[in-house]
């Protein structure tokens, strides 16, 4: 990787530890957790997530994050201390504010520029294409990745499938007994 242009940006971004040092779940690990991700891959994003913020303070220009990299800068977010008094205040130097589309075709077309203006400011500052697992083409981060949905495992699958088998074994086992009484 080429060091970018304010290398003392770059390294303050770097070396910035998000959320508690000592907390028993890191933000890596929560990353990881909420996104069924490994946690090298969520290791992966965050690095990722830090050279997004690098291009928003640089690029000269809104840009836009990838899907992953997104729901990095989401969750950061929610660390709302770390992320607008230390990050933002003396990080990056100035607020980062991230804001939802207002939907229709443009706001689609903004999103698509500033996602392919992040591409270019991502390879013109650190010398390389971002990595394509993590920054797809714009055609899956607007069309394929939105529709992508959360699904708690535990309720939506797990506890709706043991209700549907006690409830078959049910009907089942009254049946059974009505052929049996009869």
């Amino acid at each position: 990787m080429d060091t970018p242009a304010d290398a003392a940006l770059w390294q303050r971004i770097a070396d910035h530890h998000i959320g508690p040092a000592d907390a028993s779940l890191s933000f890596a690990a929560r990353l990881a957790r909420e996104n069924r991700w490994s946690l090298p891959y969520a290791q992966a994003v965050i690095g990722e997530y830090k050279r997004f913020c690098y291009l928003a303070m640089t690029a000269g220009q809104e840009v836009t994050p990838s899907d992953a990299v997104d729901q990095a800068w989401h969750l950061h977010l929610t660390y709302s201390r770390d992320y607008w008094q230390t990050f933002c205040r003396e990080v990056l130097g100035q607020d980062l504010h991230h804001g939802p589309t207002q939907g229709g075709p443009v706001e689609r077309d903004r999103f698509y520029n500033q996602y392919a203006a992040a591409l270019a400011a991502y390879e013109a500052a650190f010398g390389s294409a971002p990595p394509s697992d993590i920054w797809p083409g714009a055609h899956r981060r607007f069309a394929v990745d939105p529709r992508g949905v959360r699904v708690n495992l535990w309720h939506d699958i797990v506890l709706k499938r043991r209700v549907a088998l006690a409830l078959g074994l049910t009907l089942v086992t009254v049946g059974w007994l009505a052929g049996r009484i009869t």
